[in-house]
C-alpha cells in the first residue's frame, strides 16, 4: 500500500480543482476593484487544468514511494530525494506532502502578510544583471569586473529624503510597519550614505527597516575596505533591523558567473546571512528560478540555505519565485548552457528549451542578434518548486506565496502547497513591474482571497508575529 491514501489523494485532487474551477470563471469584468490580473495569469490557470490528470491515479516508482515513506514518517530528505520528487512525483502528491507538513508546523488556519513599502534608494547599479530590467548604469563609463565597459545612460536616480519622507509617512498612514529599503551597487555612494539615510529614518519614524541585501552590503564592505562584519554592524547599530534575502537568484557559481557575474558570490551570500544571524539580525531567503538554472541547481540552492538554517536559526522564511523575463537582457544574450547538464541526471531542464550559444558579454554589443529560447516558468512549475520548498526546507517556519509574480490566482492556489504567508501588500513596486509585470494586491483584496481559500487573514510583522 502506498504511503499516502489514494482516497486522500482524489479527495485533494477534488478540492484543488474546486478551487482552480471556481478561480477560472473569474473574468476581467468581474475581477475586484484594485487588482490587476493580465492575460499570463490566466494562461498560466489554463496550464494548471491541462496539466492535472485527475483520472485514475497511476503507482508512485519505487523510488517515489522511498521518499514519500521518508517524508511521511518526518525524516529530512537529501537532494538527490528531493530531485526524484521534483522529476517523478504527480503534483498533487506534493500538493498534498506539502500541505500535511505546513499543518504540522502551523495547525491553525491562519495565513499572514505584512503591510510594507519597497523604497528603491537608487536604480543606479554596477552589477549588470542579465535578469534585471530595473537598473540603470552609472552616469561616467566604467568597467565591470570581468573588463567590460559599461556605458553611460539616462534616467539613473538617487532618491531624496524629501521623496522618501512622503513614501514613508504614506505607508504609515496605511498601516505599514515596515519598509523594504533596497538599491544597487551604486559607486557614488558611499557608507557614510547609508548610515545618514538610516538614522535619518529612524529619528523621524516608528518602523522597521528591512534592508540591504547580501550582494548591497558585499559590495558596500569592499568597497569600504571593511570586513562583512563591521560593516553590518555598523549598519545594525545607524538602525538596520532586518536584512532581506534578495540576490540569492541560485546560489550555484556556474550559474551566478552567466547571469550576473559582477555581483557577490554564492559563498559571499551565504557569508553575510550567517554574519548576520551572528550578530542578531534576522534574513529572510529567497530563490529566483526559471531562468539558466537546472533542478540540480534548485536543489543546491535550497541545500546551501537549509544548512545554514541548520546552524544559525535566523532566517525567518523563504520566498521563491519566477524570473520575469520581459524587457531583461537574459531574454536577447545569447549564454552558454553546457554546464547545466553536467551534475544532472535528467538532463531534460524544463526551464529552458532549444540551445543557447555563446557570445560576447559585452552588454553593448549583440544584444538583439539572436534570441534564446527561456520561457516564463508556469504556474506548474512553481507550485512544484513551492511544495518541494515546503518538503524540502524542514527547519524554515513560514513559506511565502508569490503573487508579485504569479498573480493572485495562483497566490491563492498556492496556499495549498505548503505557503502559509501571502507576503506583503507592496504599497510600491518597482524591479518586478520594469520586467512588464504589474499585478496590484491592496489589503481588502489580500484578505478576501486568503478568506476565500477557506483562511483566516492576520497581519504580522518582520518576525511573523501577529499585529
Amino acid at each position: 500500500m502506498p504511503a499516502l491514501s489514494r482516497l486522500k489523494e482524489i479527495h485533494f485532487t477534488e478540492r484543488f480543482m474546486q478551487n482552480i474551477d471556481g478561480l477560472r470563471h473569474r473574468t476581467d469584468n468581474t475581477k475586484p476593484s484594485g487588482s490587476k490580473i493580465n492575460h499570463v495569469g490566466e494562461v498560466r490557470l489554463d496550464s494548471i487544468a491541462d496539466s492535472v490528470n485527475i483520472g485514475e491515479a497511476q503507482p508512485y516508482t519505487t523510488k517515489v514511494e522511498e521518499v514519500i515513506q521518508k517524508i511521511s514518517k518526518g525524516e529530512r530528505i537529501s537532494a538527490e530525494e528531493g530531485l526524484v520528487m521534483y522529476n517523478e512525483a504527480p503534483l498533487l502528491t506534493l500538493a498534498n506532502l506539502a500541505d500535511q507538513r505546513r499543518f504540522q508546523l502551523h495547525p491553525e488556519r491562519i495565513i499572514t502578510f505584512v503591510v510594507d513599502r519597497n523604497i528603491n534608494y537608487t536604480n543606479v547599479c554596477m552589477s549588470g544583471c542579465l535578469f534585471c530590467a530595473f537598473y540603470k548604469v552609472p552616469k561616467a563609463e566604467s568597467k565591470d569586473r570581468q573588463g567590460y565597459t559599461q556605458r553611460s545612460v539616462e534616467q539613473g536616480y538617487v532618491i531624496s529624503k524629501d521623496s522618501l519622507r512622503q513614501k514613508i509617512e504614506e505607508t504609515i498612514d496605511l498601516g505599514g510597519t515596515q519598509i523594504l529599503l533596497q538599491g544597487g551597487m551604486n559607486p557614488e555612494l558611499d557608507l557614510d550614505y547609508y548610515i545618514d539615510l538610516l538614522k535619518y529614518i529612524k529619528a523621524n519614524f516608528e518602523i522597521h527597516i528591512h534592508g540591504f541585501s547580501p550582494p548591497e552590503i558585499s559590495w558596500l564592505a569592499e568597497k569600504s575596505s571593511l570586513p562583512i562584519k563591521e560593516t553590518i554592524s555598523i549598519l545594525k547599530n545607524a538602525g538596520l533591523d532586518s536584512i532581506p534575502g534578495g540576490g540569492a537568484e541560485i546560489l550555484c557559481n556556474e550559474v551566478r558567473e552567466k547571469v550576473s557575474p559582477n555581483k557577490c558570490t554564492a559563498r559571499q551570500w551565504l557569508e553575510v546571512m550567517e554574519t548576520a544571524h551572528e550578530l542578531e539580525l534576522k534574513s529572510s531567503a529567497t530563490m529566483m528560478f526559471g531562468h539558466i538554472e537546472s533542478p540540480v541547481h534548485i536543489f543546491e540552492h535550497l541545500d546551501k540555505i537549509r544548512s545554514l538554517q541548520d546552524r544559525t536559526g535566523g532566517f525567518t522564511a523563504f520566498i521563491p519565485w519566477t524570473f520575469q523575463p520581459d524587457n531583461t537582457r537574459l531574454s536577447t544574450t545569447k549564454i552558454e548552457r553546457d554546464f547545466i547538464n553536467i551534475s544532472c541526471d535528467n538532463t531534460d531542464n524544463h526551464l529552458i528549451t532549444g540551445e543557447i550559444e555563446v557570445t560576447d558579454k559585452n552588454p553593448d554589443k549583440n544584444l538583439s542578434t539572436k534570441k534564446n529560447k527561456i520561457r516564463k516558468a508556469s504556474a506548474v512549475e512553481y507550485l512544484r518548486v513551492l511544495a518541494l520548498s515546503r518538503i524540502f526546507l524542514d527547519n524554515f517556519d513560514n513559506i511565502q506565496a508569490s503573487w508579485v509574480t504569479q498573480g493572485d490566482k495562483i497566490a491563492q492556489t498556492a496556499l495549498f502547497y505548503g505557503a502559509n504567508d501571502m507576503g506583503s501588500t507592496m504599497i510600491e513596486e518597482n524591479v518586478v513591474a520594469s520586467a512588464g509585470v504589474d499585478f496590484m494586491l491592496p489589503e481588502k483584496e489580500i484578505r478576501r482571497l486568503i478568506e476565500e481559500a477557506g483562511f483566516k487573514p492576520r497581519q504580522r510583522n518582520c518576525f511573523y508575529n501577529l499585529i
